[in-house]
């Protein structure tokens, strides 16, 4: 099982994550991703899946039309560990790669 971060390390982890906070008292990370059109969102959710699939660790994530929101939270760890860090960062960079900062 992997360990949830410290209220501190949590806080480092943010600070290098463009446009993610933090959500419930640190029980959770979240971002809104607003993209061109549907087609773009649906996109990059399905590329965010894959990657997912593959580590298995799942976003809980919304979206209508355009936009994704997004909160990552480790429920085994009862809130943000490194996997929720890692998964944000690839998603800014599959954003990044359409174009979305």
């Amino acid at each position: 099982m992997v360990e949830r971060l410290s209220a501190e390390a949590r806080k480092q982890a943010l600070k290098g994550l463009n446009g993610w906070t933090e959500i419930s008292g640190g029980d959770a990370i979240g971002r809104a991703f607003n993209f061109k059109d549907f087609n773009e969102a649906f996109g990059f959710m399905s590329r965010v899946a894959l990657v997912a699939e593959k580590n298995d660790h799942h976003p809980e994530w919304r979206n209508v039309y355009k936009t994704v929101d997004v909160t990552l939270s480790t429920h085994d760890a009862g809130g943000v560990t490194g996997l929720d860090i890692e998964l944000a960062k690839i998603m800014n960079a599959i954003a990044g790669q359409l174009g979305v900062a």
